[in-house]
């Protein structure tokens, strides 16, 4: 039995919230942006947005919610894709410019 990305894990949220009640609320209003409907960005590309964050970040929980939640509101496949291709790009972008500070401290050294 592997003891990391187990969803039964998500069970333990009750507990989160008991421990620390006012930093579960906090989270848990900061979490409901993506899924308003009442904003500016549609639903569908809010959701797109937090899968490509989550493919970034690699949490597996929130790539099942948001692309769970993303089908939910009329994204295709193909914009999936599109999405956890964009959120590649820019990870490696920011590994490239990464590359310029280790140069720089490089040359400083």
């Amino acid at each position: 039995m592997s003891h990391y990305h187990d969803s039964d894990d998500l069970k333990r949220l009750g507990e989160l919230k008991k421990l620390a009640p006012t930093e579960f609320k906090g989270f848990v209003e900061l979490d409901s942006i993506v899924g308003r409907d009442d904003g500016k960005i549609p639903r569908k590309y809010r959701e797109l947005m937090a899968l490509a964050v989550a493919c970034t970040t690699q949490c597996p929980y929130c790539l099942d919610v948001h692309t769970r939640n993303a089908k939910a509101a009329g994204a295709t496949r193909e914009e999936v894709v599109e999405a956890a291709f964009i959120s590649a790009a820019l990870r490696a972008g920011a590994a490239v410019t990464h590359g310029t500070l280790a140069l720089k401290l490089f040359d400083e050294a």
